[in-house]
């Protein structure tokens, strides 16, 4: 598979954009530079807009408030948490009413109560399942109690496992590291919501239907294999947790429709790479390879064009001799 190519913006494209937060629209309680702009504009060309979450740790009122803040116009409707899809698997399968143990903040407790369930905190008030989502207070004792609670057989439901999560200073550990702290302990593995499974996706598109959405996302275990499990293009953005280089060595199966530095990639155009045994070009950037190394020889590194150039042609030599091969380190993001 090589990347997509488009004379129109996505924007124009795409009826629905799907888009991913942290690393993506912001990370911590700043904008990612240009997203601001790049999402009004994919508004007014008509793109409408769905903010998607794996992190469970604030309500989707909250996060619209986070927007709204950064010039961002959302309302609480336009945006999907993990948190919700989750809470939509538990409803339909325990009964109305039913206490559930909960390990996680009000980003998780409410969605679960708008379901008509009933949240507690221990094994002793008889929960029939226990719900899992990252907080940054989720502590030793919520943990443990889970685990006492899964191993007594109830089942476990989580909304994401994202190992890690970017915040403003650094990247941290996310709500898959806790969920992972549970399993040790029990062994066992818990239904998941977030992405990539296809709870969240669902729910998005049963609320906000779409006859050509586009996934927009920077994690490709979650984004971008996420929304290939669900049969969605996706554009890969460079603005969050994975490089041009961590892009140039996936696989086939795996690889996003489109690839861009950040959001500005959803409002303009993609232009026709053009590849051979040893070099590509793309407008004005172009890419040579030298045994399994790729490097770009024109064009401005971490530009769209100069993206697009170097990661075909590393996904058509890769292709071709069965290698891995890597892209220069001084590409870019």
């Amino acid at each position: 598979m090589s990347l997509g190519s488009s004379d129109r913006a996505l924007c124009d494209v795409y009826d629905l954009g799907m888009i991913d937060l942290d690393g993506v629209v912001y990370v911590g309680a700043e904008a990612v530079p240009g997203a601001v702009e790049a999402l009004s504009t994919a508004r007014q060309a008509g793109m409408r807009l769905a903010f998607l979450t794996n992190n469970a740790s604030r309500t989707a009122d909250e996060i619209a408030a986070h927007l709204r803040e950064l010039d961002i116009d959302a309302g609480e409707a336009d945006v999907v948490t993990a948190a919700q899809a989750v809470a939509h698997l538990v409803a339909d399968a325990v009964p109305a009413g039913a206490a559930v143990l909960l390990v996680g903040g009000d980003g998780l407790r409410i969605p679960l109560e708008k379901r008509g369930l009933r949240c507690v905190g221990s094994l002793d008030d008889e929960p029939v399942a226990v719900v899992q989502g990252f907080h940054p207070d989720v502590g030793w004792r919520a943990l443990a109690e889970a685990s006492y609670a899964i191993e007594s057989g109830l089942p476990w439901f989580a909304s994401n496992t994202d190992m890690t999560i970017p915040t403003g200073r650094g990247i941290a550990p996310g709500n898959g590291s806790l969920v992972q702290t549970v399993r040790n302990a029990t062994g066992a593995t818990p239904t998941v919501a977030g992405k990539p499974e296809r709870a969240l996706f669902d729910e998005t598109l049963e609320r906000m239907p779409a006859d050509r959405p586009l996934m927009v996302g920077d994690r490709l275990d979650t984004d971008i294999d996420g929304a290939i499990g669900a049969g969605v293009d996706s554009l890969a953005v460079l603005s969050g947790v994975n490089s041009v280089a961590d892009v140039a060595a996936l696989s086939a199966g795996r690889r996003p429709a489109f690839v861009g530095p950040d959001l500005s990639a959803l409002v303009v155009d993609h232009p026709e790479v053009t590849v051979d045994e040893t070099s590509a070009r793309c407008g004005a950037a172009s890419a040579t390879v030298d045994g399994d190394t790729v490097r770009l020889n024109r064009g401005e590194p971490g530009s769209l064009e100069a993206i697009r150039a170097v990661i075909t042609l590393a996904w058509s030599a890769g292709d071709r001799s069965g290698r891995d091969v890597r892209v220069d380190g001084t590409l870019g993001p």
